[in-house]
């Protein structure tokens, strides 16, 4: 049984001990593919770095709406920056633009910024010929707005998504795909149940988003992709499907997300 990781930090600093024995240990334990996403100029090239030394490893890049520049100028360098970086680095490991989106929860003076961060670099993913991967933390409306008026033409993924039932909705009317991580195995989980019950299987991934946001029974440690078999899990149990049902469907998803051969 394997399983696709769609979302990871292995370029997180909280990895700089271990990063290359934690990697091989996720391997054998079966998690066979995984994406390791950036969130900023750095990150984004260290992802890239990782998606060339190892097989296995995808890279996606982008600047988040929690690591945009502060003034418009900054902005608009740094935007060019990752366009550079992608253009330059364009090749089937690289498999979207992201994590990019818009996030009210820690920065709600910035929104015009953030939008148009957003907004820029779905129109670099199109030109790419990628697909997008969403951070929406607090920001339910105005991010379906974004996608509904910016035509994205790859669609794309909910990452991490928030257990939100209405953005859900809209996020699926629209084709996208939601990816599901620790917070749904949570004790204190509000929804959960109801919000896996209503992602169909051929538009769920799982996810860690580690080294953050554990799941039960390993909540408050440092995550990584092996936890994605308790995300799974919990899947399988609300569906009353197969813990294998839940690997196979959601690896497949994620091959086709990505366009990966």
């Amino acid at each position: 049984m394997e399983f696709f990781d769609s979302h990871s930090h292995y370029n997180d600093e909280k990895f700089d001990e271990d990063r290359e024995q934690i990697i091989n240990d996720t391997y054998n334990a079966g998690i066979t593919k995984f994406v390791c996403a950036g969130y900023n100029i750095k990150s984004s090239l260290d992802s890239l770095e990782l998606s060339k030394k190892y097989d296995f490893i995808y890279s996606i890049c982008g600047i988040s709406p929690n690591d945009i520049p502060q003034t418009e100028q900054e902005l608009w360098k740094s935007l060019d920056e990752i366009t550079k970086l992608v253009q330059n680095n364009k090749s089937k490991k690289l498999v979207a633009i992201g994590e990019i989106g818009l996030d009210y929860y820690w920065n709600k003076e910035n929104k015009g910024l953030q939008e148009q961060a957003f907004i820029k670099q779905i129109e670099l993913a199109n030109k790419l010929e990628l697909p997008i991967v969403i951070h929406s933390r607090d920001a339910s409306v105005d991010t379906i707005n974004i996608i509904e008026e910016n035509k994205v033409n790859k669609v794309g993924i909910f990452h991490c998504c928030q257990q939100n039932q209405e953005m859900i909705k809209n996020a699926l009317r629209l084709g996208y795909y939601i990816s599901l991580a620790g917070p749904v195995t949570f004790k204190n989980a509000k929804n959960s149940a109801d919000i896996i019950q209503m992602i169909p299987m051929d538009k769920l991934l799982i996810e860690t988003d580690s080294p953050y946001l554990a799941p039960e029974p390993n909540r408050g440690k440092r995550n990584d992709c092996r936890n994605v078999k308790y995300v799974a899990q919990r899947i399988a149990d609300v569906k009353r499907i197969t813990l294998e049902e839940v690997a196979k469907a959601t690896y497949e998803n994620a091959m086709r997300i990505f366009e990966i051969d």
